[in-house]
Protein backbone atom coordinates (compact mmCIF):
# COMPACT_ATOMS: atom_id res chain seq x y z
CA UNK A 1 0.00 0.00 0.00
CA UNK A 2 1.64 3.47 -0.62
CA UNK A 3 1.00 6.53 1.13
CA UNK A 4 0.92 10.65 -0.38
CA UNK A 5 1.82 13.14 1.21
CA UNK A 6 -0.02 16.20 1.10
CA UNK A 7 2.98 17.99 2.92
CA UNK A 8 6.24 19.81 1.00
CA UNK A 9 9.26 17.85 0.97
CA UNK A 10 11.68 19.20 3.60
CA UNK A 11 13.64 22.40 2.66
CA UNK A 12 10.72 23.35 0.06
CA UNK A 13 8.70 26.15 0.60
CA UNK A 14 5.18 25.93 0.99
CA UNK A 15 2.85 26.80 -2.05
CA UNK A 16 1.53 30.65 -1.75
CA UNK A 17 -2.00 31.04 -3.69
CA UNK A 18 -1.97 34.29 -5.75
CA UNK A 19 -4.99 35.32 -4.24
CA UNK A 20 -6.94 34.96 -0.68
CA UNK A 21 -9.80 36.55 0.50
CA UNK A 22 -9.06 37.43 3.76
CA UNK A 23 -12.35 39.59 4.84
CA UNK A 24 -15.53 40.25 2.94
CA UNK A 25 -18.05 42.98 5.00
CA UNK A 26 -20.52 45.29 4.40
CA UNK A 27 -18.98 48.57 4.49
CA UNK A 28 -22.30 50.33 4.00
CA UNK A 29 -25.77 50.06 3.25
CA UNK A 30 -28.71 52.09 2.73
CA UNK A 31 -32.26 51.36 2.53
CA UNK A 32 -34.53 54.07 1.79
CA UNK A 33 -38.67 54.17 1.37
CA UNK A 34 -39.46 58.20 1.20
CA UNK A 35 -42.92 57.72 0.46
CA UNK A 36 -44.16 55.13 3.12
CA UNK A 37 -46.53 53.79 3.97
CA UNK A 38 -48.63 55.70 1.14
CA UNK A 39 -46.29 53.63 -1.69
CA UNK A 40 -47.49 50.60 -0.53
CA UNK A 41 -51.26 50.78 -1.13
CA UNK A 42 -50.34 53.09 -4.07
CA UNK A 43 -48.13 50.41 -5.42
CA UNK A 44 -50.17 48.52 -7.87
CA UNK A 45 -47.01 46.68 -10.66
CA UNK A 46 -43.58 45.70 -10.01
CA UNK A 47 -41.88 49.33 -9.83
CA UNK A 48 -38.93 50.39 -12.18
CA UNK A 49 -35.90 49.50 -10.91
CA UNK A 50 -32.38 50.89 -12.10
CA UNK A 51 -29.36 49.65 -11.37
CA UNK A 52 -25.94 51.41 -11.07
CA UNK A 53 -22.86 49.37 -10.05
CA UNK A 54 -19.13 50.26 -9.51
CA UNK A 55 -15.88 48.60 -8.85
CA UNK A 56 -13.22 50.31 -6.42
CA UNK A 57 -9.86 49.36 -5.83
CA UNK A 58 -7.43 50.69 -3.53
CA UNK A 59 -3.88 49.38 -2.13
CA UNK A 60 -4.79 49.03 1.96
CA UNK A 61 -0.60 49.78 2.83
CA UNK A 62 1.87 51.80 0.81
CA UNK A 63 4.71 48.94 -0.41
CA UNK A 64 2.05 45.72 0.63
CA UNK A 65 0.05 43.85 -1.93
CA UNK A 66 -3.01 43.74 0.36
CA UNK A 67 -6.25 45.70 -1.46
CA UNK A 68 -9.68 46.58 -0.80
CA UNK A 69 -11.89 45.96 -3.22
CA UNK A 70 -15.59 47.47 -3.00
CA UNK A 71 -18.49 46.41 -5.46
CA UNK A 72 -20.96 50.01 -5.00
CA UNK A 73 -24.33 49.07 -6.20
CA UNK A 74 -27.49 51.69 -6.26
CA UNK A 75 -31.21 50.36 -7.13
CA UNK A 76 -33.53 53.07 -7.52
CA UNK A 77 -37.22 52.33 -8.18
CA UNK A 78 -39.57 54.22 -9.25
CA UNK A 79 -43.47 53.96 -9.80
CA UNK A 80 -44.41 52.70 -13.29
CA UNK A 81 -46.11 55.15 -15.46
CA UNK A 82 -48.89 54.58 -18.08
CA UNK A 83 -47.50 53.93 -21.56
CA UNK A 84 -47.43 57.04 -23.89
CA UNK A 85 -47.00 59.59 -20.48
CA UNK A 86 -45.16 62.45 -20.55
CA UNK A 87 -44.09 65.14 -18.34
CA UNK A 88 -45.40 68.21 -20.15
CA UNK A 89 -42.33 68.79 -21.94
CA UNK A 90 -42.90 65.95 -24.37
CA UNK A 91 -40.93 63.61 -22.07
CA UNK A 92 -41.25 60.35 -21.04
CA UNK A 93 -42.74 60.99 -17.66
CA UNK A 94 -40.81 59.23 -14.89
CA UNK A 95 -42.99 57.45 -11.90
CA UNK A 96 -42.16 58.23 -8.28
CA UNK A 97 -39.66 57.13 -6.42
CA UNK A 98 -40.37 53.78 -4.44
CA UNK A 99 -37.28 52.86 -2.58
CA UNK A 100 -33.69 53.63 -2.84
CA UNK A 101 -31.03 50.94 -1.96
CA UNK A 102 -27.09 51.49 -1.90
CA UNK A 103 -24.60 48.88 -0.47
CA UNK A 104 -20.78 48.72 -0.89
CA UNK A 105 -19.81 45.57 0.28
CA UNK A 106 -15.74 45.29 0.13
CA UNK A 107 -13.52 42.53 0.08
CA UNK A 108 -9.79 42.75 1.54
CA UNK A 109 -7.91 40.62 -0.96
CA UNK A 110 -3.94 39.53 -0.77
CA UNK A 111 -2.24 39.16 -3.96
CA UNK A 112 1.21 36.97 -3.78
CA UNK A 113 3.36 36.88 -6.72
CA UNK A 114 1.18 38.18 -9.83
CA UNK A 115 3.43 40.07 -12.04
CA UNK A 116 2.60 43.68 -12.51
CA UNK A 117 0.43 43.65 -15.65
CA UNK A 118 -1.62 41.15 -13.69
CA UNK A 119 -2.90 43.03 -10.93
CA UNK A 120 -5.23 45.35 -12.23
CA UNK A 121 -7.56 42.87 -14.07
CA UNK A 122 -7.30 40.52 -10.95
CA UNK A 123 -8.86 43.44 -8.47
CA UNK A 124 -10.55 44.68 -11.16
CA UNK A 125 -12.59 41.26 -12.72
CA UNK A 126 -11.26 38.45 -10.04
CA UNK A 127 -12.59 39.89 -6.93
CA UNK A 128 -15.51 41.17 -7.99
CA UNK A 129 -16.66 38.17 -9.30
CA UNK A 130 -15.38 36.55 -5.86
CA UNK A 131 -17.65 39.38 -3.83
CA UNK A 132 -20.66 39.69 -6.57
CA UNK A 133 -22.62 36.64 -4.99
CA UNK A 134 -22.42 37.37 -1.37
CA UNK A 135 -23.84 41.24 -2.68
CA UNK A 136 -26.63 40.35 -5.05
CA UNK A 137 -27.66 38.44 -2.31
CA UNK A 138 -27.97 41.27 0.40
CA UNK A 139 -29.41 43.65 -2.17
CA UNK A 140 -32.19 40.99 -2.58
CA UNK A 141 -32.79 40.08 0.99
CA UNK A 142 -33.23 44.37 1.85
CA UNK A 143 -35.01 44.95 -0.59
CA UNK A 144 -37.44 41.71 0.13
CA UNK A 145 -37.04 42.80 3.73
CA UNK A 146 -38.56 46.47 2.55
CA UNK A 147 -41.83 44.86 1.48
CA UNK A 148 -40.95 44.91 -2.12
CA UNK A 149 -40.24 42.20 -4.45
CA UNK A 150 -36.48 41.40 -4.48
CA UNK A 151 -34.17 43.10 -6.64
CA UNK A 152 -32.37 39.74 -8.32
CA UNK A 153 -28.89 41.35 -10.31
CA UNK A 154 -28.20 39.11 -13.32
CA UNK A 155 -24.75 38.05 -13.26
CA UNK A 156 -22.33 40.98 -14.48
CA UNK A 157 -19.51 40.74 -17.33
CA UNK A 158 -16.70 41.78 -15.05
CA UNK A 159 -14.49 41.55 -18.26
CA UNK A 160 -16.41 43.94 -20.40
CA UNK A 161 -16.50 46.43 -17.77
CA UNK A 162 -13.21 46.92 -16.91
CA UNK A 163 -12.26 47.17 -20.94
CA UNK A 164 -15.33 49.56 -21.05
CA UNK A 165 -13.62 51.99 -18.10
CA UNK A 166 -10.19 51.49 -19.45
CA UNK A 167 -11.36 52.56 -22.87
CA UNK A 168 -13.40 55.50 -21.05
CA UNK A 169 -10.37 56.63 -19.09
CA UNK A 170 -8.29 56.37 -21.91
CA UNK A 171 -6.09 53.22 -21.37
CA UNK A 172 -4.69 53.38 -18.05
CA UNK A 173 -6.94 52.64 -14.54
CA UNK A 174 -4.67 52.90 -11.82
CA UNK A 175 -5.58 51.19 -8.95
CA UNK A 176 -5.23 53.95 -6.09
CA UNK A 177 -3.21 53.53 -3.09
CA UNK A 178 -4.35 55.11 0.40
Amino acid sequence: MSETSTTPPQGAAPQVPPLVVNIQYVKDLSFEVPNAPQIYTRLRAAPRVDINLDVQARRIAEGESVFEVTLVIRAEASEPVAAGSTNGGGAPASGERVFLAELSYSGVFTLTGLPENSVEPVLLVECPRILFPFARNILADVTRDGGFPPVLLQPIDFVSLWQQRRTQVGGDTPVTTA
